[in-house]
């Protein structure tokens, strides 16, 4: 069950936001408050995998380091401010199961929209000065993130992911005390989460109280059997599931948010239609986006706005005219790898990850 009062914060604090049916309190961004650059606070989506861990954070908050390291550490928030050189990352997060509603047959898991994303400026240190700090050992291969929250049961944690050790050294990668240039808030892992940009959210560990070094990939809650991971080859709707074809899921995939105009619109005929929105990848930049107003028989190259930082989403445009024989607008973008959005639905997988089909907006010409 939520925490006290939780629901009711949420409301007050994110009013715009759409809360899903479940016991854990997870809230989707419409997605006409997508329109910035970087996310407000207060339309970011919110994910959570259990029970918050405490209305306020405690004042005596600490980071452990331990694990395969020479010099086990704990660090105060004073500390790691004082101690380590602060940096700030602009990058987009976004939930594993962003666009599970759009499989077809169903899947397990919350039926979240397009809105599961967001992009945010975070501020903090990087997490390899922090490692590096305590003198890692040779046998490191992953990192193994710890927090207080619990499962709703109450029978263990709530989730532990970690990271690759070269992920982990990455300097874009963050133990983050500020988004968007204030103090995180409680919904967003406040008072320390990881920054891990184009990796999954579940990987974002939030209320970071210990990072444990192993010589191995970690185990810990959700990071078994399905649980973040796809299969490494087709599996059809029913089929038996043997956990030993699935992968972890380390990178999320090329996508786009078309962000004007909205679904439904209703566009004049003879006018033109102006076409915005945001094109990411967890794989970093963002090379093309095309733009179709004719379910894909021709495609009209979008203008970027200048690349910012490699893991921030970018915006495209273009004009196209309505002719009146639009059904839908659809974007789909390509990134520096060559990986380029599918049309119609993404490959289908059991827990309705990576859903990263071309983004489709129905509209309704008018004479």
């Amino acid at each position: 069950m939520h925490i006290n009062g939780e629901v009711e914060r949420l409301k007050s604090e994110k009013p715009s936001l759409v809360l899903l049916p479940d016991e854990s309190l997870n809230a989707e961004t419409p997605l006409p408050l997508l329109k910035n650059a970087l996310t407000p606070v207060d339309a970011f989506f919110v994910r959570n995998n259990g029970r918050m861990p405490f209305d306020e954070p405690p004042a005596t908050w600490s980071l452990t380091v331990d694990g395969h390291v020479d010099h086990p550490r704990e660090f105060t928030l004073s500390a790691l401010r004082d101690t380590f050189e602060t940096v700030t990352v602009t990058a987009v997060l976004e939930c594993a199961g962003n666009g599970r509603a759009g499989f077809d047959p169903a899947t397990d898991g919350l039926a979240w929209g397009r809105g599961a994303v967001g992009c945010a400026r975070w501020t903090g240190v990087r997490m390899r000065d922090v490692l590096n700090a305590c003198g890692i050992c040779a046998e490191a291969v992953y990192t193994g993130h710890h927090s207080p929250d619990l499962a709703q049961d109450g029978s263990g944690p709530a989730i532990s992911r970690g990271l690759p050790i070269n992920r982990a050294l990455a300097p874009e990668t963050l133990i983050a005390w500020a988004m968007n240039d204030v103090d995180l808030a409680l919904h967003h892992g406040a008072p320390l989460r990881v920054v891990a940009p184009g990796a999954p959210g579940s990987a974002w560990q939030k209320w970071l109280s210990r990072i444990e070094v192993r010589h191995r990939v970690h185990d810990g809650e959700k990071m078994n059997g399905t649980d973040y991971r796809l299969p490494n080859k087709p599996v059809q709707p029913g089929e038996p599931l043997d956990p030993a074809i699935f992968e972890v899921i380390e990178r999320m995939p090329v996508n786009t948010l078309i962000t004007s105009p909205n679904e439904d619109a209703r566009l004049r005929v003879g006018d033109p239609i102006h076409v915005t929105g945001f094109a990411w990848s967890g794989e970093g930049s963002i090379t093309k986006v095309h733009v179709s107003k004719d379910e894909g028989r021709t495609w009209v190259e979008a203008e970027l706005e200048p690349e910012g930082h490699r893991y921030a989403w970018r915006g495209f445009e273009t004009t196209l005219r309505c002719d009146g024989g639009e059904t839908a607008i659809i974007a789909r973008a390509e990134d520096a790898s060559g990986a380029v959005q599918p049309l119609g639905q993404a490959i289908w997988n059991p827990r309705g990850y990576c859903n990263n089909a071309a983004h489709r907006i129905n509209v309704q010409p008018i004479r």
